[in-house]
């Protein structure tokens, strides 16, 4: 059986260091907030190039923090508007209505499954202060035309980061990591990300010292020092263990991201199936001298799309081969968001009704890569 993700071999990569980093936090005698905590925050600001990083629980808790953190400092208010891409996790919209912000959604890209950015004007009202941008499936989804609408109606600009460690904006004059293109950016450390914890974990990176700052002091209970609360906080930090195994795994991200690329530039070369459609593909195909590498794809999800994705995921599944949806069900159709549920978004929910995920990581062997791709291309759905 070829797992969508075996993260006990992705794990086996580095065993002896992931060993030696456990040991040493657990021989340190010092849990939460100590030297293990310090090295990884300024090892990972390091890697974006961000004056700060803050770890937290999880990567909603990072989201969390950074919108009540905006609103603890008089950035936004209750009520205010927030665009966000109306196919992202549900994760990304509860970070948004927790903090009693309204999050409006706005149409992806069919050929990116990123938030479509010549509809997001036409969403931006007086109320409207922030963009969630989230860079789904590990794609960049910044670009330069929702920069300068950043700048002409003064909003801040979040990144969701969870799904693109190590990704790039590639831009006619810069070259950009992901997590330090906009005001602030979450990251998630869940164990099958690209940087991957042994269980959860998060951060905050942002240029910002006061929100930085006050991100800290709410992840610590509200407190600015010890016993000293001025605000009304949460706990929510990294431990020192998850804190030492995402240090020893740093060194290796931007070489295991390529083996995605690897992974990812054979299923566009050898997929060929009149069922199958491949978003993103002949841009792929045709790389530029400005971007050679597609460095502005980390491939934490290779996604497909078909109509027939019941009778391809079940064929697949037959053959040996797992795979996963991402996702399912829409947040407009959710129940606890029952208030959209008449929306209609008719592109995200294409998206949601079609979109099967293959395995793509860095411990898959070429084998393995070409039999997913022989199997896709001799599916024949029941009724085509």
């Amino acid at each position: 059986m070829i797992k969508y993700l075996d993260l006990k071999k992705v794990t086996a990569e580095h065993a002896d260091e992931i060993e030696s980093a456990v040991k040493r936090a657990i021989e340190s005698g010092w849990y939460l907030q100590g030297e293990a905590t310090r090295l990884f925050e300024t090892q990972y600001a390091a890697f974006l190039g961000t004056r700060h990083c803050v770890g937290c629980g999880n990567g909603l808790d990072a989201l969390t923090l950074i919108f009540r953190a905006y609103k603890e400092l008089g950035v936004l208010h209750e009520g205010d508007e927030v665009i966000v891409p109306a196919n992202t996790y549900i994760a990304s919209i509860l970070s948004i209505t927790e903090n009693g912000l309204k999050a409006v959604l706005v149409e992806p890209r069919m050929d990116t499954l990123q938030l479509d950015d010549r509809l997001i004007e036409q969403a931006i009202t007086e109320r409207t202060k922030a963009i969630l941008l989230v860079h789904l499936y590990g794609r960049c989804a910044y670009t330069r035309h929702i920069g300068e609408l950043c700048q002409r109606y003064h909003l801040r600009l979040v990144e969701d980061n969870a799904q693109a460690h190590g990704c790039y904006y590639v831009g006619a004059e810069r070259w950009v990591r992901t997590g330090a293109l906009g005001d602030a950016a979450a990251h998630s450390f869940y164990p099958g990300k690209n940087l991957g914890a042994l269980g959860d974990a998060g951060a905050v990176t942002t240029n910002d010292d006061d929100l930085a700052c006050c991100v800290r002091s709410l992840g610590n209970y509200g407190s600015s020092r010890k016993y000293v609360f001025p605000y009304r906080g949460r706990n929510s930090r990294i431990d020192e263990v998850q804190a030492a195994v995402l240090a020893a795994k740093l060194k290796y991200l931007d070489s295991e991201n390529d083996s995605r690329r690897v992974v990812a530039d054979y299923y566009y070369r050898h997929i060929d199936s009149p069922y199958v459609t491949l978003p993103g593909r002949e841009e792929w195909l045709k790389p530029t001298d400005q971007n050679p590498f597609h460095s502005d794809n980390v491939f934490h999800i290779f996604p497909i799309l078909t109509p027939y994705r019941a009778d391809l995921q079940q064929y697949l599944k037959d053959q040996g081969v797992g795979t996963m949806i991402h996702y399912p069900i829409p947040p407009h159709h959710q129940q606890c968001y029952a208030e959209w549920n008449s929306l209609s978004l008719p592109v995200t929910e294409k998206i949601h009704s079609q979109e099967l995920s293959l395995p793509c990581n860095q411990v898959m062997p070429r084998k393995e890569v070409a039999y997913v791709a022989q199997c896709v291309n001799r599916f024949v759905p029941h009724n085509p």
